[in-house]
C-alpha cells in the first residue's frame, strides 16, 4: 500500500473544505471534526499532484513529505501586460555567442523544469542538457559528419530530401543544424506515457518562455530533433534512458543579436463556436474526411 504521508496541522486547519472540493481523486473527506482526511485504503488512488497542498489557504496541509512553508506564494504573479509581451517578443534565435551560459543561469533552468505539467500528472520526462560548449561542439561534430556521410553517399532518399534545401552547406561543413549554438536541451518521454508527446513540447515551451526573461536565445530545432531520431549513437551519446523516445531538441545560449520590437504576425482561422450548427445528419462522405483529417500525421 502507498504510504504519501497525508497530514493536516489541527491547529492551523480552518475547516473550509477546500482541499476536499479541489481533489482530483475525491479521496480526501473533512471527518466528524471537519478536519481533512484520507483513508488508508484510499491512498493508491492519489494522483500526486500536491493541489491540496497548494490550495490551503492556512497552510496547514502536508504530503508526500512536502511542507508548506517550503513552497513559493502565489501572490506576486506577472501582470498580464507584461506577460503577453514576453509570448510577443518571443523569437527563434539562431546567432550565438560559442561560450557558455554562466552556471548560475543554467541551474535556473534546470530547476525550472520540474514545474511543467504532464498529462496524469506523470512527472517521468528526461532531460539531455549540454551545459559546456566543449561537450556541444562534440556533439555538434558527430551529428555533422554523419549527415554529411549520408548526404554524400546518398543514402536514404526520404531522409535526405527533407534536407535538401541545406545539403549543400552541410556537405560544405557550415553548421546549419546547430547555428553555433553553445547548449542543447533534449527531452524524452517514456513511450509508455499517456501523453508521451505533448508533454515534452509543454516542457520546452515553459523552458523557452522562462530563458527568455533570462536574457537566454533559444531556438526549436527540428533538424536536430530528426537527427536524433535518426542515428542512435547521438541519443547514446545523449544519455537518453531505455524505454524513452526523444520528443524535441531545443538550441539555447547567450544571443549574439537582440531584437528591437515584436513581428505582426498574421491571424490564426478562429471561430466563435454558437453551436446552432445541425450536426446530427452529418453526410457519410463528410464524416470519412473528418476520421481521415484527424488520423493524419
Amino acid at each position: 500500500m502507498t504510504n504519501i504521508n497525508f497530514t493536516v496541522d489541527a491547529d492551523k486547519c480552518i475547516h473550509c473544505g477546500l482541499c476536499e472540493k479541489d481533489c482530483i481523486s475525491q479521496i480526501i473527506k473533512l471527518n466528524a471534526d471537519k478536519i481533512p482526511q484520507i483513508l488508508p485504503q484510499d491512498e493508491s488512488s492519489c494522483l500526486k499532484c500536491q493541489h491540496c497542498l497548494a490550495i490551503c489557504p492556512a497552510g496547514a496541509i502536508s504530503i508526500l513529505d512536502k511542507q508548506p512553508e517550503n513552497s513559493v506564494s502565489c501572490d506576486n504573479l506577472p501582470q498580464s501586460d507584461s506577460l503577453l509581451n514576453l509570448i510577443q517578443s518571443r523569437r527563434s534565435c539562431r546567432n550565438y555567442k560559442h561560450e557558455n551560459l554562466s552556471p548560475e543561469l543554467i541551474q535556473k533552468l534546470k530547476e525550472m523544469l520540474i514545474f511543467p505539467p504532464t498529462g496524469c500528472n506523470n512527472h517521468n520526462l528526461h532531460f539531455a542538457i549540454i551545459d559546456d560548449v566543449d561537450v556541444m561542439d562534440r556533439f555538434r561534430n558527430r551529428t555533422n559528419n554523419k549527415l554529411k556521410k549520408l548526404l554524400v553517399n546518398g543514402g536514404n532518399k526520404l531522409i535526405s530530401r527533407k534536407f535538401d534545401r541545406y545539403k549543400k552547406a552541410i556537405i560544405n561543413g557550415e553548421d546549419v543544424i546547430y547555428r553555433n549554438a553553445p547548449h542543447l536541451i533534449v527531452v524524452s518521454s517514456p513511450i509508455s506515457a499517456p501523453c508521451a508527446n505533448e508533454d515534452g513540447i509543454i516542457a520546452l515551451s515553459y523552458f523557452e518562455l522562462y530563458a527568455q526573461t533570462l536574457g537566454i536565445g533559444t531556438c526549436w530545432c527540428g533538424f536536430a530533433q530528426m537527427c536524433i531520431k535518426l542515428f542512435p549513437d547521438l541519443c547514446e551519446f545523449l544519455e537518453i534512458p531505455d524505454g524513452y523516445k526523444p520528443v524535441y531538441a531545443m538550441l539555447f545560449g547567450p544571443a549574439d543579436i537582440k531584437y528591437s520590437r515584436t513581428v505582426q504576425p498574421d491571424e490564426y482561422k478562429m471561430t466563435t463556436v454558437k453551436g446552432d450548427k445541425n450536426v446530427d445528419n452529418i453526410p457519410l462522405i463528410r464524416k470519412l474526411k473528418r476520421l481521415l483529417w484527424n488520423s493524419l500525421r
